[in-house]
């Protein structure tokens, strides 16, 4: 995009671009973009000047701001006319994944939730499928092993052949997906006791050829028990989220998955609110069939982020039973809409965690090159 700015009246040079683009902060990590290496190839010809912002995240929900940003402080430098801003992105990797047995991922981002029937796998689904969207190299993992939903959900059956000795994941939408419904037939129950389930979420962890994966989104099973212990001994999580619904009883098995996630030192990311309303097709009247604001309230409490609060619509359903997610089958809906901005503040709030725990708090792109046409 260009930003047009006034008549030229003398030379610019690529570092008054570069003092000039120190003035613009972060949104989120409250830092200079030039301190936090985020300014590459600046190219100057005359009174035009681009250069590429490179994001934390492809899915910074930020975007637009950060662009408006950059235009206004680089348009008061004198002589430029136009001004360009390009986007890139490299998601920081959680420092605790280096050394970790899953080569090649950056960030793995637990979905949980105290009790069944919220929703959980639902919303697993579409924010890796919203993340894929953004441009993101994600895969989903299926750790509900009792209750694996995700195959369905996602419109696959089977595995591809395994290479080399090491299971290859399916894919949909871009998205990479381990189950334990692709190994069992589907009306096999799974009679596992602690430490089959550990044995296979390491293999699912380890064994898998992911490759290079900005984030894996792990489905957890509802409620604290052996998964949740096993993935956090299993994997270095970057964090989790909890997935509840408005009423008081969904509420209070919330209370016990942040607590379960705080004992196993996995940063709580926020709490998404799911079936938060209905809106009436015939009105457009919203109906809080669930009760009203309790996420939000909680999340305040807690001091923890509410991501967002998803209406319901029976197309999620729909989408769910024919292999088809909300963010694909009905991208323009509102459910979808709201989906795709959670996976945005989630990606976000991934970004600024795995910052903040960098030893030298920067994204690492060395040194800034220069260019001048």
């Amino acid at each position: 995009m260009f930003g047009l700015g006034k008549k030229s009246s003398g030379t610019v040079t690529p570092e008054q671009v570069l003092d000039a683009l120190r003035t613009v902060q972060e949104p989120e990590l409250h830092r200079d973009l030039v301190t936090l290496n985020m300014v590459r190839d600046i190219k100057v010809d005359g009174g035009n000047v681009e250069f590429t912002v490179v994001l934390t995240t492809p899915a910074c929900p930020l975007r637009s701001h950060i662009e408006q940003d950059c235009i206004r402080a680089v348009q008061a430098i004198p002589g430029v006319e136009n001004v360009r801003v390009h986007f890139d992105s490299n998601v920081p990797q959680d420092h605790r994944m280096k050394g970790n047995v899953m080569t090649g991922i950056r960030n793995v981002i637990a979905v949980a939730s105290g009790k069944g029937g919220v929703g959980k796998s639902t919303v697993a689904t579409n924010i890796a499928v919203s993340l894929a969207l953004e441009g993101a190299r994600v895969g989903l993992l299926d750790a509900d092993i009792y209750g694996p939903n995700i195959p369905l959900m996602m419109g696959v059956k089977q595995l591809p052949p395994p290479q080399n000795n090491r299971i290859m994941p399916a894919e949909a939408y871009g998205v990479k997906l381990m189950s334990i419904g692709f190994m069992v037939p589907p009306d096999q129950p799974i009679v596992w006791r602690g430490p089959m389930l550990h044995t296979a979420l390491r293999q699912f962890l380890g064994d898998v050829e992911w490759g290079e994966l900005d984030y894996l989104i792990v489905d957890m099973p509802p409620g604290t028990g052996d998964v949740q212990l096993s993935l956090a001994q299993s994997a270095a999580l970057s964090g989790g989220v909890v997935v509840t619904t408005p009423q008081d009883v969904a509420l209070a098995d919330v209370r016990k998955g942040l607590v379960a996630f705080q004992k196993l030192n996995v940063p709580v990311l926020g709490i998404i609110e799911n079936m938060s309303y209905f809106v009436c097709p015939n009105c457009d009247t919203r109906h809080y069939i669930f009760g009203q604001g309790g996420g939000r309230k909680y999340a305040e409490e807690v001091g923890v982020p509410l991501l967002g609060e998803i209406p319901l619509d029976t197309r999620v359903v729909e989408g769910g039973d024919t292999g088809k997610p909300i963010v694909i089958a009905a991208p323009e809906s509102p459910v979808a809409q709201a989906l795709r901005d959670i996976a945005r503040q989630l990606a976000a709030a991934v970004s600024v965690s795995a910052m903040q725990t960098q030893p030298e708090g920067v994204i690492g792109l060395g040194d800034i090159p220069v260019m001048n046409d």
